[in-house]
């Protein structure tokens, strides 16, 4: 993806937290230049990946397929003496038709919350034993509320509804057309993106970079050490 492109897409969600009434945290402004005075009082935002995360999920058109986010909080399976938060909470940019591939997780558990804009759509499988699409119908919890969802079974989520996500449970997402970009929350276990996303079909997490103009905020990838 070319920075350019990045930066214009981190304005864009930037103004749209901002008309949904989101305010992020002092962090999510740091310019490169200050980041690179800031020492080890940081090192929760770097090693949790708080901040800015874009991917394309290796599809070359971001616009079709990819997900803008800014995990806000974060805790840390490899590091719980110093970071003991078992919770994390993103925000999340979806697109009209902008497809997040289809995946699940093996430890974390989530909920997808439609903040606010469009309409959310999810479509959901459970997993097979062999970690395929299965054709089983199973339980799922919108807002409090116990449905029995089929096999590629279509959610549509309004602006304030949310979803229960389990370990084990593909999931599609996407804006629905028509509708407008969706603002987006996430509030879950810890988020473990390295080792805790099982795609179904091979897809990359995070983008190469083509530096075509200066970065406006560095992405969560990015941090210089202390």
């Amino acid at each position: 993806m070319k920075r350019s492109v990045i930066n214009a897409f981190i304005r864009e969600a930037k103004e749209l937290f901002r008309q949904a009434g989101f305010n992020l945290p002092p962090f999510a402004f740091w310019s490169p230049d200050d980041w690179a005075k800031k020492g080890s009082e940081a090192d929760e935002i770097r090693d949790n990946a708080l901040g800015w995360d874009i991917t394309d999920f290796g599809s070359g058109h971001f616009e079709a397929c990819g997900l803008l986010l800014f995990t806000l909080r974060n805790g840390n399976y490899r590091n719980p003496a110093c970071y003991p938060k078992r919770y994390a909470e993103k925000l999340m940019v979806v697109k009209q038709g902008q497809v997040t591939p289809m995946h699940f997780h093996w430890n974390k558990r989530e909920d997808i919350i439609n903040r606010a804009g469009g309409n959310l759509v999810l479509e959901l499988y459970k997993s097979t034993n062999n970690e395929q699409l299965s054709e089983e119908s199973f339980y799922i919890s919108i807002d409090g509320v116990r449905k029995n969802c089929y096999p590629s079974e279509r959610i549509i989520l309004t602006p304030g509804e949310s979803i229960c996500l389990e370990p084990y449970i593909y999931h599609t997402f996407y804006g629905e057309q028509g509708k407008g970009t969706v603002v987006v929350g996430e509030v879950s276990d810890v988020n473990d993106d390295a080792k805790d996303n099982r795609f179904l079909k091979p897809a990359g997490r995070f983008p190469t970079i083509e530096e075509d103009e200066e970065p406006i905020h560095l992405l969560c990838t990015e941090y210089p050490s202390a």
